[in-house]
């Protein structure tokens, strides 16, 4: 039975229309020729062109046939025909749901009856269908089957829509949307999501009531998102945009033909079908619309948004049986892991008309792509930066240095494009915008809680900061040499302590040393300790890194720079960096192959990770859930623990053995707390890390070396180590514990930034030329009375960046946290997180009104 399933799914026959813009290749616009040039492609191949309703519009139609391979091989020849004969009369073609340009000429109808009796009935709404699509025509038993398969079908068919959106302008502008093209369709009356049917007998019930209403002229014009042939034994898709590109045929084909697949045998073994309400599969297609595959997803079967990359691979799961019966699986899932990698369409041809060149230079973009050749690099032809904005940066005056604009009032070129697409946003654009902000953060329970509003937002300013690829690549070389440092010590401090015996490091920079019982001497030989840290970065007022602070007890904000990211691209999707940006999505797994690397041997092939949280109380604890779910792995609070009579430390509510749990909660509060049956964990967790069952990442005892009074000596214990010189720079910093460094901080105490050395979130820091004199004496006299419980860093020029205010760009003092990875392959996460201080402040820390922007690493 297996073998003729799978012998059936493989001979599914299945074929394409493709729909073509023609356009000038002189003016770039779409104009109304395809008159001239059906009689003589009709010629070379009878069946295979059509005129549309715009007489600027051509159709293909494929031959039908089992095999992708088949497939392409015949999309790619009726490509190179049309290709070949616009070409000889200075015609491009055009595979894209819209074209950026129409000439006023292409607004016409195509002369026939049925187009004619359109246009008279719906008036504008047939003018402006400037559009073009893929349609994709699947085998099916009958009918009857046809129907069953719309229904089951119906949830994923807006994936189909991301995949392909190819239409983000429209008549010279940027709607905002990966396919403008669905908001003209939809406002057909019959188009739109499957309607809830049962049989074939229900469809055609409903056609007749259509018909007899007047709604539509005939039954061809059911424009359902898939729908059955009204002559043939297929089923036909209708959501997608045109693809410039054949990969991008063959993917939503593949797809498709595998949707039909399953929703055929689901028919034939009686399975009852699903029931989605109407206007959640609307929502789902509009989402899709708006964000191609640079926006979050509606993931209709979970009733959640979920990232693209998370939907495609909910959908190749879902159909993963059905691919490689058809024996399409492998090319299937290249391409659309390939989609994922490339973005989609409409995000290309942002990139490209950001980079220069213009709408023609996109147009240029689609034509090559169409033709199947490379694309020709655009020439640079950014905006003036001197007047690249004169409403938002109007009045822009940054104090020092600023990382978008320099000192004479000019954007930077890393920032023309951005500055230039912010400025035809406007204010006005840019407060709507917030709106739609707000919406999807609290839709997504994005908070970040304080004592007096428990249901404050994660503070998220809307304008990206941009980091060229060439600062990333040095960054994150200096990044892990310091955290690799780091690391070196925490083992030194639990071993020979050379460090301290040689002099490099002082005792008194330590406010403890381990001893026996402790938690931290308990971890085995070879744990890494500090496997993720989070370094906080400024730019100072040369442009320069330095390190500003070193976290490795339980850093936070990988999940809220992921956050940010889907918020700014669901959001603003037209903003698209010419060179592309680095998916920020890759960190949970990054990060799981670091944690996963900890498992103790007798964990095998599949050892069991959790998080562990102290519960939603926690400030963090957006943070938390996010990043278990990402990883695909639970979310526990210390009471969803079981230690079991052999002492194993399991999940309560599962039994499923723990062998390393991301601790994202105080040491001491995790030790103190009772598991599922009342046992306090202390003993048993202690006793699995020592006997090397067990690993807690990061281990306890961190916070021994990333007090700030080992800050200063981090540089030379990198060269003490390694024999090499610190990659990164720091603040010059003084120990108060030192006399004579003491007696200099007190004496310039109004110049320095006073900080505890176990201090964090920006608490108890004293920045002395912004104090007074009260807040001075103070200060100085704790100093006096406690030295070495503070260190004292140079003021610094901290960078600032262009933030939006509610009527134009402020600059704004940013930092930046990066987290670093030790695993097998020591990395940074593409996931750092910058951090923004209020006005006039230097403090960025979100429990001190700070806030946060989307962080570009570009490619």
């Amino acid at each position: 039975m297996a073998e003729e399933r799978i012998a059936a799914a493989r001979d599914v026959v299945l074929g394409v229309e493709e729909e073509f813009h023609l356009v000038d290749l002189g003016t770039r616009s779409a104009v109304p020729r395809v008159p001239e040039l059906l009689d003589e492609l009709a010629a070379l191949d009878a069946d295979a062109f059509a005129a549309e309703l715009k007489p600027s519009i051509i159709e293909t139609n494929s031959d039908p046939t089992s095999s992708l391979t088949e497939l392409r091989a015949d999309l790619l020849r009726l490509r190179h025909m049309l290709s070949s004969m616009a070409q000889e009369r200075g015609l491009g073609v055009v595979g894209a749901g819209s074209v950026p340009l129409v000439d006023g000429s292409a607004q016409g109808i195509t002369a026939s009856p049925r187009y004619e009796r359109m246009r008279d009935e719906y008036q504008l709404l047939a003018f402006e269908q400037q559009i073009c699509g893929t349609q994709v025509h699947v085998d099916v038993p009958d009918r009857d089957a046809a129907v069953a398969v719309m229904q089951h079908s119906a949830p994923w068919l807006p994936i189909l829509l991301a995949l392909s959106g190819s239409s983000p302008f429209w008549q010279s502008e940027d709607t905002g949307y990966a396919s403008s093209r669905t908001l003209a369709w939809h406002r057909w009356p019959t188009a739109g999501p499957p309607a809830p049917l049962r049989d074939a007998a229900d469809y055609d019930a409903l056609i007749d009531d259509l018909l007899r209403s007047g709604t539509m002229s005939d039954p061809g014009m059911v424009y359902f998102d898939m729908r059955p042939s009204a002559h043939q034994k297929t089923v036909e898709v209708r959501i997608c945009d045109a693809s410039p590109t054949v990969d991008g045929v063959v993917l939503v084909a593949g797809l498709a033909r595998a949707l039909v697949v399953h929703g055929v045998r689901a028919h034939l073994e009686g399975r009852p079908q699903p029931r989605y309400r109407p206007e959640l599969l609307r929502a789902a297609s509009w989402r899709a619309a708006r964000s191609g595959l640079e926006g979050d997803l509606v993931d209709v079967t979970g009733r959640e948004l979920v990232p693209p990359s998370r939907a495609i691979r909910l959908m190749l799961d879902h159909l993963r049986d059905d691919l490689e019966e058809s024996g399409d699986w492998d090319e299937v899932s290249d391409l659309a892991l390939d989609a994922l990698a490339r973005g989609s369409s409409a995000a290309r041809q942002r990139q490209r008309a950001n980079r220069g060149g213009g709408l023609e230079g996109v147009v240029d973009m689609l034509v090559a792509e169409t033709r199947g050749e490379p694309d020709e690099p655009a020439v640079e032809q950014l905006p003036t930066p001197a007047a690249a904005a004169p409403v938002l940066l109007g009045d822009y005056h940054p104090p020092f240095y600023d990382e978008a604009v320099d000192e004479s009032g000019h954007v930077r070129p890393t920032y023309a494009w951005l500055v230039a697409n912010l400025e035809r946003i406007g204010p006005s654009g840019l407060l709507a915008h917030e709106k739609s902000r707000d919406a999807e953060q609290r839709a997504r329970s994005m908070f970040f809680p304080q004592p007096d509003d428990p249901e404050r937002l994660f503070p998220l300013d809307l304008i990206p900061r941009l980091i060229t690829r060439t600062d990333w690549e040095q960054l994150s070389e200096g990044l892990v040499q310091r955290a690799r440092t780091l690391e070196a010590l925490l083992q030194d401090l639990h071993g020979e302590r050379a460090a301290l015996r040689d002099g490099v490091l002082p005792r008194e920079a330590l406010r403890w040393l381990p001893s026996d019982g402790e938690a931290s001497t308990m971890v085995t030989e070879g744990t890494t300790r500090a496997l993720v840290s989070g370094l906080d970065l400024v730019c100072d007022g040369e442009g320069r890194w330095k390190v500003l602070e070193d976290n490795l007890r339980i850093p936070s904000g990988i999940a809220y720079a992921m956050a940010d990211r889907r918020v700014v691209r669901s959001v603003l999707p037209e903003l698209q960096a010419p060179e592309g940006v680095i998916d920020s999505d890759e960190g949970p797994a990054m990060l799981r192959d670091a944690l996963l690397s900890c498992a103790p041997p007798a964990a095998g092939d599949d050892p069991g990770l959790v998080v562990l949280t102290e519960g939603p109380a926690d400030s963090a604890y957006f943070e938390h859930a996010m990043l278990a779910e990402e990883m695909g792995v639970p979310l526990l609070e210390p009471s969803g623990l079981r230690i079991t009579d052999d002492r194993s430390i399991t999940v309560a509510v599962s039994g499923r053995r723990i062998d390393v749990a991301y601790r994202r909660i105080d040491e001491e509060t995790l030790f103190a707390s009772p598991d599922a049956d009342g046992r306090t964990l202390r003993d048993p967790l202690q006793a699995a890390v020592r006997e090397g069952r067990f690993a807690l990442a990061n281990t306890p005892g961190n916070g021994l070396v990333d007090d700030k009074a080992v800050y200063p000596f981090i540089r030379a214990l990198t060269e003490y180590y390694f024999g090499e010189k610190a990659l990164l720079d720091d603040v010059t910093t003084y120990s108060c514990a030192d006399d004579d460094q003491r007696a200099h901080v007190l004496d310039h105490l109004g110049e320095l930034v006073l900080k505890p050395v176990d201090g964090f979130g920006g608490a108890g820091i004293v920045i002395g030329p912004h104090a007074s004199a009260e807040e001075l004496e103070s200060a100085a006299a704790d100093l006096r009375a406690n030295p070495a419980s503070y260190v004292a860093q140079e003021t610094i020029q901290i960078s600032t960046h262009p933030t939006f205010t509610g009527a134009r760009l402020a600059p704004r003092v940013v930092d930046l946290r990066a987290f670093v990875v030790l695993g097998p392959q020591p990395g940074v996460l593409p996931t750092p997180l910058t951090r923004v201080a209020p006005a006039d402040s230097l403090v960025v820390n979100s429990s001190r009104g700070g806030g946060s922007k989307d962080t570009w690493i570009l490619r």
